[in-house]
């Protein structure tokens, strides 16, 4: 697997999250800022509640562009099954039931899932950091490796099948 392109796909999906942030942010202020919205009394809050969700929305694109900026900074280097575990790293586990995921330790933007397709590699992969349960109790681990996580009061076991 190429990781560069990875990257690159990875770097695609944030851009497209950023634009429909400011595209949020943009419509957010403008309900804001319309006259219509001008309060009338001090019980019509709109024109006040419209100015915090435009504040979180320019919050939601300074955390995109902070996430952008965190993988343009991130080497992508293959690292080899027999290293451990560190941020880059594309892992790939199965759990108890013998269910594959595939995960990329990325520096931010925890939780983002895409299709990535390369070659004959056609897989879901999903964007874990190292604050995350589960990043937590990947890294420093090598690809053979076992390991339990705990969730609410269910344990799963997952083993490390390939780090890439």
């Amino acid at each position: 697997m190429n990781k560069q392109i990875l990257l690159e796909h990875i770097l695609i999906k944030l851009d497209s999250l950023r634009q429909q942030a400011i595209a949020a942010a943009m419509q957010a202020y403008n309900t804001a800022t319309a006259e219509e919205n001008v309060a009338e009394n001090k019980y019509d809050t709109l024109g006040l509640e419209a100015a915090y969700l435009a504040q979180g929305q320019a919050k939601r694109v300074a955390e995109c562009e902070a996430d952008i900026a965190a993988f343009k900074h991130l080497s992508v280097e293959c690292i080899f099954d027999q290293i451990p575990i560190s941020v880059g790293a594309l892992i790939q586990i199965v759990d108890e039931h013998e269910s594959e995921q595939f995960l990329f330790l990325g520096p931010k933007a925890g939780g983002l899932s895409f299709m990535y397709a390369e070659e004959s590699f056609n897989k879901e992969i999903k964007i874990i950091t190292p604050t995350s349960p589960i990043g937590a109790a990947l890294l420093k681990r090598e690809a053979g490796e076992e390991f339990e996580l705990k969730v609410g009061d269910n344990v799963h076991f997952y083993e490390i099948v390939s780090v890439c």
